[in-house]
């Protein structure tokens, strides 16, 4: 017996977090299991305008806003028996935190703020985050806006740091129209939908007689 096996690796989702103008890798957030269900909607821009207006009846105003709900498990019962204690001794809180970093500003950027509050600055710019990419599978990589993230701990160990949880995502795909063609994101999203129109294509397509009619015209 060589170990060798013909089944296929099994590719993980996960998040990917970049500088959003220099592009440089700032860490690689993998999914310990993929989910068994992803939920995608698209909001098609201009369908829900006042009908009546011949000209505007068939144009897309923009690409649509694109919505993902997931639902993931994380567990770290498997380590618990084979890792040495320091390893394990906070659980699933350093997983969580790399996730929940991604909604908050830095505290850099709050005590810059704060500072510059205190200086008498009446408007102060919002903090800047990171360009946040999802990837699930080579043919789509998107980048997204983390807009809600519920987190369900359901065991805990000893000193009450979690062991298993489910955390639920929400994100929104940001087209070009949001970050523009020229940034990072924008290149991600045309790839994005460059590769949508390619698997398009490959569809089988269909004849009227699979539809009961002769023809439209």
């Amino acid at each position: 017996m060589t170990g060798y096996s013909r089944s296929p690796k099994l590719l993980r989702g996960g998040l990917v977090v970049l500088d959003p103008v220099s592009g440089n890798l700032l860490r690689i957030i993998g999914l310990q299991y993929n989910p068994d269900t992803m939920t995608r909607s698209l909001q098609i821009r201009g369908a829900g305008s006042e009908s009546g207006d011949h000209v505007e009846a068939l144009r897309l105003k923009g690409p649509p806003v694109e919505t993902i709900k997931l639902e993931a498990e994380i567990d770290a019962t498997d380590e618990l028996g084979a890792a040495p204690l320091p390893e394990t001794s906070l659980g699933l809180l350093p997983q969580l935190a790399a996730i929940e970093a991604l909604v908050h500003p830095a505290s850099s950027d709050l005590f810059v703020n704060n500072a510059i509050a205190s200086a008498g600055w009446l408007e102060i710019a919002p903090a800047s985050a990171p360009l946040t990419v999802f990837v699930f599978g080579p043919n789509r990589i998107m980048p997204v806006r983390i807009t809600e993230l519920s987190i369900t701990e359901e065991a805990f160990d000893t000193s009450l740091n979690p062991i298993r949880a489910k955390i639920s995502l929400g994100l929104r795909v940001l087209s070009v129209d949001d970050i523009g063609f020229d940034s990072k994101g924008g290149g991600l999203y045309m790839g994005y939908l460059q590769a949508k129109e390619r698997l398009a294509a490959q569809a089988a397509g269909s004849d009227f007689r699979s539809l009961g009619i002769p023809g439209i015209f």
